[in-house]
């Protein structure tokens, strides 16, 4: 950093051996740095650097295993994980998740407003969504499930299933249901999740004409048709017995999901019709 400094003394006719004797090095470090100022390493660090703070920004859970996944993958920036570490240590780029948090500790800011306090009921379809994450324990690690639910019908009009908990997989969640449901300014309603904050789901809201809304922090009332229906998954598949695999538990969410929550399991608010009935009867009484 001090290199710049001689130079410019220079400059000004004070001379290189008397200014790099007062500043503490050789003459002859400076002259080397002069003939490359920036080194290949540190050209490649700073590309590597800017990549990272990218992929943070765009999900701030990543910690650094993660971003060294993303570079490889989106960047074609090939580091050891060691290297990663070091330079998002320098940086301050770490994972939300990694923090500790104490006492007095903030939570994530939310980045929309709550539209929906606590009514969670709607008139038609694709009015009002709810959209949440869980997780599972398996034999080979945990599996995140993140589900879109209706409130008209309560049906899961989009879900995904992965081994990592990133914004990604909320993505993928509503990029199905917005494919299934092609759907006009409809108000998708979460908690503050950081997979829910991210850059890409906040994104993927406004290309699509929908509308954001989260709860507050801490209180999962405000999000409770989501947790209702995680608790029927836990009650109906999870406790059911031992997962061995993340595939096999996959499985078995996808086929409750789809044959029984859908299409066999009836439910009192809806006239103890299965969501898919209750939206077909719907349908046939707005087309007449």
């Amino acid at each position: 950093m001090m290199y710049p400094l001689v130079q410019e003394l220079a400059i000004d006719g004070i001379p290189v051996v008397v200014t790099c004797r007062v500043l503490g090095f050789s003459p002859q470090s400076f002259h080397k740095w002069k003939a490359n100022p920036i080194s290949d390493r540190d050209w490649a660090d700073a590309h590597l650097i800017n990549a990272a703070h990218d992929i943070h920004r765009d999900d701030p859970t990543f910690g650094y295993r993660f971003i060294c996944d993303e570079l490889g993958a989106e960047y074609g920036i090939r580091a050891s994980e060691n290297r990663v570490q070091r330079l998002c240590s320098a940086g301050g780029i770490l994972s939300v998740l990694a923090r500790k948090r104490g006492r007095g500790s903030k939570p994530g800011p939310a980045v929309h407003d709550d539209h929906v306090q606590r009514v969670f009921r709607a008139e038609k379809p694709n009015v009002l969504w709810f959209t949440d994450i869980s997780e599972h324990p398996t034999g080979e690690g945990k599996l995140y499930l993140c589900t879109v639910k209706d409130a008209f019908s309560g049906r899961i009009v989009g879900y995904s299933i992965g081994s990592r908990m990133k914004a990604s997989l909320a993505v993928a969640a509503l990029r199905m249901a917005i494919m299934l449901r092609n759907p006009e300014a409809t108000i998708v309603h979460s908690d503050r999740g950081s997979q829910f904050r991210s850059k890409k789901f906040v994104r993927m809201l406004r290309n699509n004409g929908l509308i954001g809304s989260m709860g507050r922090v801490g209180a999962c009332q405000d999000n409770a048709a989501m947790e209702s229906f995680f608790a029927l998954l836990q009650k109906n598949v999870l406790n059911q017995r031992r997962w061995q695999t993340r595939e096999e538990l996959r499985l078995a969410i996808v086929v409750w999901i789809e044959r029984t929550y859908h299409r066999r399991r009836r439910q009192r608010r809806l006239g103890r019709l299965t969501p898919i009935e209750f939206e077909a009867v719907y349908a046939g009484a707005a087309a007449a």
